[in-house]
């Protein structure tokens, strides 16, 4: 996205916050930021059947383009990517999701969209047992699974021993934060946040000067959700944050562990029902979640397909091979975007190379050479 549409996308989000759905609908209605901020005063000639309270609304955009313009200055000064929904570099799995933000603020040197990524939650009144579990669970899925990326909300409790395991086993992690990237909450979490620039991130959909409120937590817990291929809750009290997120992972359509916990015992009781509801995988170790979702990695991985093989490759499945040749895998949005094939045509195409045994459909919607 260009410059002008980032900042155009940035006053957007100022006019309707907390509204990420419209955001989008608007966007894909007018093509673009900055054609919907040129048509902002005749919005009814672009979109017909906009209200006339959000036509008003979209009007107002100027009122906030200062605001806007001091963002992208704090951006460019702090090393902050502000990520829009058609960067190749925003999270492929959030951009399905209808409510993803329309702009992410990420610093940090992971891969949004490496391959495996697995997002944990739980209480923040941890248990030795809720720790021990986190401990013992990244340690052995660093071995198993060393290119895992870790996502959390750097609360205390749960969240932040997931983070802090993960660093101490060389596994990167990414923080979601419920406000702008000029703080630390908690701030006694900062020594573990710098770390994670180094070896994942921090990431938001927040502006700086943002407050810490409740409605912006539960707004995070969505985009926890969508990052990742699975979501995984090991403690949880019977109501909680940690629910509301796995019920967003479940209406994303994502699978959803949970680690079971003693009869009676409070802080496993919401886990416990999701096990006993079937919301939830019951999961007693990293070798049953890496089984569970097929990320095991085979001992002899085979060479990928040589174009010769195939010469009776049209240009879009060419094109489709050209993409996927030197990666791991890659997610079917990102493939729309470098090959520029409607996305609706490229599933087609896609299965179509599937049935043939040219391309292997993994787990979080990627794609990669058999």
């Amino acid at each position: 996205m260009k410059q002008e549409d980032v900042l155009y996308a940035i006053a957007l989000t100022r006019v309707l916050p907390y509204q990420s759905q419209v955001q989008n609908q608007l966007l894909e209605a007018a093509g673009s930021a900055k054609a919907l901020y040129e048509a902002r005063h005749q919005l009814k000639d672009l979109i017909p059947d906009v209200s006339n309270r959000l036509s008003n609304l979209v009007s107002q955009m100027d009122n906030h383009l200062a605001r806007a313009e001091e963002e992208m200055a704090f951006a460019e000064k702090n090393h902050i990517q502000m990520l829009a929904r058609d960067d190749v570099n925003y999270p492929a799995r959030l951009r399905d999701c209808d409510d993803a933000p329309c702009i992410l603020y990420y610093r940090g040197s992971a891969d949004l969209n490496c391959r495996h990524i697995l997002s944990i939650v739980g209480t923040r009144k941890a248990t030795d047992y809720g720790k021990s579990f986190c401990q013992h669970f990244l340690k052995d899925l660093s071995a198993l699974c060393p290119d895992a990326l870790i996502i959390s909300g750097l609360a205390y409790g749960i969240d932040i021993n997931a983070h802090r395991q993960a660093l101490a086993n060389g596994l990167s992690t990414i923080a979601v934060l419920a406000h702008g990237l000029d703080q630390i909450y908690p701030r006694m979490h900062r020594a573990t946040a710098i770390e994670m620039l180094r070896q994942g991130g921090l990431l938001t959909e927040f502006m700086s000067q943002s407050v810490a409120d409740k409605i912006n937590f539960v707004a995070r817990n969505r985009i926890v959700a969508g990052m990742a291929d699975a979501t995984l809750v090991v403690e949880s009290a019977e109501k909680g944050g940690s629910l509301i997120t796995t019920g967003i992972a479940e209406g994303y359509g994502r699978d959803v562990f949970a680690v079971p916990g003693r009869v009676g015992d409070k802080a496993s009781a919401g886990c416990n029902l999701l096990i006993r509801d079937n919301r939830a995988v019951l999961l007693q170790s990293a070798e049953e979640f890496v089984e569970a979702m097929g990320w095991a990695t085979a001992k002899k991985e085979s060479e990928p397909v040589q174009r010769e093989l195939f010469p009776e490759l049209s240009p879009d499945e060419m094109a489709v091979f050209e993409a996927l040749k030197d990666s791991d895998g890659k997610h079917l949005n990102m493939l729309t975007v470098e090959t520029n094939i409607p996305i609706g045509q490229l599933s087609s195409i896609l299965f179509e190379m599937e049935l043939r045994g040219i391309v292997r459909l993994l787990s979080g919607g990627m794609y990669k050479l058999v």
